[in-house]
């Protein structure tokens, strides 16, 4: 794909990915209809007009439409007595109609789109973690700084750090954490160099930062050790990395909203573009682990308590759950009006700052002025 022209790569990055991402979320939908017995009408991936179409042997029309910004599972009695026409409601199949389910029935269905994306990030890093292995942190020196007490110790790119005063070290930041509190003070350090083991002694460098002196080296860290693992401990771990990617993303955005952030990292479609076409360029396993990390950001997305996505209605079948009955028809409509605004909002401000990040706001100020 590294030999597409731009803006070829990014729009065919984005298509697969957003594809692959909305086609595993609607397909959590489509199974946990089957499940609780709720006949699927229509399984469409994309919007608007519709480039091919079948229908299966149980009655689901599948749909491909040309515009690939998401895509829907429409469920049979969706809309509800209510909602319905006589028509649809005449048309309705026994036993099968989504509004007739139990609350908790409904909340599986609903529940289990937002479920596949999380379950697909852990099957995406857990197949890295296989086939590519997965990144294992070290103690190697990736650079030295010129004149700095490392250099003068004798240290060298490639140098395998194994103990700091006798305390064995296997990552980077346990030499950091060593280093640091010992400015000016010798420090023993054991090493392994071209498979064999030396010692040397260096003095770490005083450095001031935000009102404290730190010990300075003067070495980055190397590059990772990739090992591969069973499917076993493969999948462990990558479900374990999903949850990390979770908690990282929900931590960004509460700093956000608390203020201790910046929201121009917010981005939208045109941030996925772009950034779909440059990890493409890296290579398959950044393009899956870049697909892994947006199925996550997908799956918490849609699982916020906003009405229109899935987390609005999980809110309104709580209700219900606790109330014994449905929300009123009022408090419903008027808290998808809600939702839309809030999505539309949201959607405006994240294309502005993708404009801003391509450079197209200050390109059109710059024409103004």
């Amino acid at each position: 794909m590294d030999l597409l022209p731009e803006p070829f790569r990014s729009i065919i990055a984005f298509i697969v990915v957003l594809g692959v991402l909305v086609f595993i979320h609607e397909l959590g939908h489509y199974l946990a209809a089957r499940w609780r017995g709720v006949h699927v009408e229509v399984f469409s991936i994309g919007f608007g007009r519709v480039i091919h179409s079948w229908t299966d042997r149980r009655g689901t029309e599948w749909r491909l439409s040309w515009l690939p910004l998401g895509g829907f599972v429409k469920l049979h009695g969706q809309e509800g007595p209510a909602d319905a026409t006589p028509e649809q409601r005449a048309a309705w199949r026994e036993g099968q109609t989504f509004h007739d389910k139990p609350v908790r029935d409904r909340a599986i269905v609903v529940a289990a789109g937002p479920i596949a994306n999380f379950l697909l990030a852990a099957v995406l890093f857990g197949g890295l973690y296989m086939t590519m292995g997965q990144p294992q942190p070290t103690a190697s020196v990736g650079n030295v700084v010129a004149g700095s007490a490392a250099e003068q110790a004798g240290l060298r790119p490639g140098d395998r750090i194994l103990a700091l005063d006798g305390t064995s070290v296997t990552r980077f930041e346990q030499v950091q954490a060593h280093i640091q509190p010992r400015a000016g003070r010798e420090v023993s350090i054991l090493l392994r160099r071209d498979g064999q083991e030396m010692t040397l002694r260096a003095i770490p460098a005083a450095r001031e930062e935000g009102g404290k002196t730190l010990g300075v080296l003067g070495i980055a860290g190397g590059a990772p050790e990739f090992i591969r693992m069973d499917p076993v401990s493969a999948l462990a771990a990558g479900t374990a990395q999903t949850w990390d990617v979770t908690v990282q993303t929900l931590a960004g955005l509460w700093q956000m909203i608390a203020g201790e952030r910046g929201t121009q990292d917010l981005g939208g479609p045109l941030r996925i573009a772009q950034l779909s076409g440059q990890v493409a360029q890296l290579g398959i396993a950044s393009l899956v682990s870049f697909m892994a990390v947006l199925s996550v950001n997908l799956a918490l997305i849609n699982l916020f308590p906003i009405p229109v996505l899935d987390g609005g209605h999980l809110l309104f079948y709580a209700a219900e759950a606790i109330r014994g009955r449905p929300l009123p028809p009022r408090a419903i409509e008027y808290g998808f009006r809600a939702g839309f605004a809030v999505l539309a909002m949201l959607f405006l401000f994240a294309t502005w700052n993708d404009l801003s990040n391509l450079g197209v706001v200050r390109w059109v100020v710059g024409l103004i002025g």
